[in-house]
């Protein structure tokens, strides 16, 4: 796929790109069904849909994986459709939040070239991203970011910086919204950076059931916007 999801099908902390370090719960699972759209000049390319699943396989450890239906609509070619690069990730948290420290995690991830690079529905090469997240709540605030490195292989590739920082607040026992603001260096020899900014929010229908969403423009760079909504899915043992 091109632009955003091209290197990148990890959503972060759904619904946002930028990730929080904290893993899901011990024995608990959570299963987004969602879907992704960006458009820019020239190509609107996402997935519909993606489910990603992690899993609380150990105190402070989960695992990740993500299977997208990816899409990429070139102007003047034709539309492609089809199974997309698979995910794998690893995210754990080896500093837990306190009073004036805050948590701190790593989530290296290795994209699988599992899509079809000749129809625009993957990278054709075995990606890997190494990112850190750190995040501090005070009260109904939470503000986390980050970044890391994509080690992205191929001719005319190059390795490439992503970081971003977002701020939310739960402004309703059932309802979150934040802001995030994030940067991308190239990704080709021939490419640019951007930079992109996106609203979200998180409703929680009750315990199992969630709404997440984003959409933003880029701000800096060639111009577009990116999408996100999905349902989500929380199971684990009662407390």
């Amino acid at each position: 796929m091109g632009g955003l999801f091209a290197a990148s099908l990890a959503r972060g902390g759904p619904p946002f790109l930028t990730d929080d370090p904290e893993p899901v719960e011990y024995q608990h699972c959570e299963i987004n069904l969602a879907s992704t759209y960006q458009h820019g000049a020239g190509d609107s390319n996402g997935t519909l849909p993606f489910v990603e699943f992690n899993y609380g396989v150990a105190p402070n450890v989960q695992l990740h994986l993500l299977a997208p239906a990816a899409f990429d609509a070139p102007e003047g070619g034709a539309r492609q459709y089809g199974y997309g690069d698979t995910e794998l990730g690893i995210k754990y948290r080896f500093i837990d939040e306190a009073v004036g420290r805050p948590q701190v995690a790593v989530f290296p991830t290795v994209e699988l070239p599992t899509g079809d690079g000749s129809r625009g529905l993957g990278t054709g090469h075995t990606q890997v991203y190494l990112p850190v997240w750190i995040q501090k709540s005070m009260g109904s605030w939470t503000t986390y970011g980050g970044g890391g490195y994509w080690v992205n292989p191929g001719a005319g590739n190059r390795n490439w910086w992503f970081t971003g920082w977002l701020i939310q607040k739960q402004v309703l026992p059932t309802l979150a919204i934040g802001a995030e603001i994030y940067h991308e260096t190239p990704r080709t020899v021939a490419g640019t950076s951007d930079t992109r900014a996106n609203l979200g929010l998180t409703w929680d229908l009750n315990d199992t059931w969630h709404v997440l969403a984003s959409g933003g423009p880029v701000i800096q760079g060639p111009s577009g916007y990116q999408t996100f909504v999905a349902v989500q899915l929380t199971l684990g043992p009662k407390k």
